[in-house]
């Protein structure tokens, strides 16, 4: 009797075991399996691309059934499609799928207006292809850079493992609604003049220079920094050539120049619009302010030269600067 106890508990141990090691053979296969689709390029895409697509319809319909006016409905729409983009990132447990949202959004509510106003003068074409090309741009860059949706933005894990359990409240009125509400400010100079329809597109061509020199400025500066990186693998190198011998965010202040000029752009149209540049004022104040002092921060941490570089270099005007 004693044997067949013991035989029992033995017994009873091994199917235990076996189980064990079952469950945890499911649960590692599960978690490798978990891994692999977050780590792929083509499905991250797919998923980012269909949460797109379901903000877009959000935005539209919430775009017609406001009844506002066109202002209000713009915006309305364009954070009904931001609160939509923010479940997905929560869904996808990922704050980086918004990272491309500030890029497409003006190639997208942009030209949809010039269409369902009838707005096709040259004025507003202009202002669709500038923009165009600055979005596609930007959204390329992204493309390239995006690894999967295993890897989010530095900055996010920064601020995920300081706010803890409130990370989805402050992903969504930090990450995403902040960069939505300054992108659709900078928008709403070009939002002016499509709806005014200027009799001569020559008023807004000064403007469009100026933009038009940003996007050069800044894609050279990416250029020039890509094949640095390209020849120089090592995260501790310093870029001191091109734009970048001189100023140490040329890329930004492209970016800066795009929105001052599309504001310009209006103001020779309209100069009682001046009130229109909040946008292109408060995007300045996010690089200067907050996107550059986390970066610089960050960077000197690795790169052993970078106070040097700062105080040889001035921020964003790639100007010599003069020894102290």
């Amino acid at each position: 009797m004693r044997e067949h106890a013991l035989f029992l508990v033995q017994h009873h141990r091994l199917i235990g075991k076996v189980e064990k090691g079952f469950m945890l053979k499911n649960f590692t296969t599960r978690s490798i399996t978990q891994a692999n689709w977050r780590a792929s390029r083509p499905f991250g895409f797919f998923l980012i691309s269909f949460s797109y697509f379901i903000a877009l319809m959000i935005g539209l319909i919430v775009y017609n059934s406001a009844g506002q006016t066109v202002w209000l409905n713009l915006l309305v729409a364009d954070l009904a499609a931001t609160v939509a983009i923010w479940v997905c990132s929560l869904l996808l447990n990922n704050a980086s799928v918004y990272d491309p949202y500030w890029s497409i959004q003006p190639m997208v509510i942009l030209p949809l207006l010039v269409i369902q106003k009838g707005a096709f003068d040259l004025s507003s074409l202009l202002f669709c292809v500038v923009v165009v090309l600055w979005g596609a741009r930007l959204t390329a860059n992204w493309a390239l850079t995006f690894q999967g949706l295993h890897e989010q933005d530095w900055r996010y894990d920064l601020i995920k493992n300081k706010t803890g359990r409130l990370f989805p409240i402050i992903s969504l009125l930090g990450i995403q609604m902040m960069p939505t509400i300054v992108v659709f400010a900078c928008m709403m100079p070009i939002v002016y003049v499509i709806i005014q329809t200027p009799d001569s597109a020559l008023k807004i061509l000064p403007g469009i220079l100026i933009s038009l020199f940003g996007l050069f400025l800044e894609a050279t500066a990416d250029h020039q920094l890509r094949d640095f990186h390209g020849k120089n693998p090592g995260k501790a190198a310093i870029i001191r050539e091109g734009l970048w011998k001189y100023s140490r965010h040329p890329n930004y202040l492209g970016e800066i120049l795009v929105w001052w000029g599309m504001y310009l752009a209006c103001l020779f149209v309209s100069p009682s619009a001046w009130q229109l540049g909040f946008g292109a004022l408060l995007n300045t104040a996010l690089f200067k302010f907050i996107s550059i002092p986390m970066s610089e921060k960050r960077l000197a941490e690795y790169k052993e030269e970078y106070l040097e570089y700062q105080q040889q270099t001035r921020m964003l005007l790639p100007l010599p600067k003069k020894a102290r």
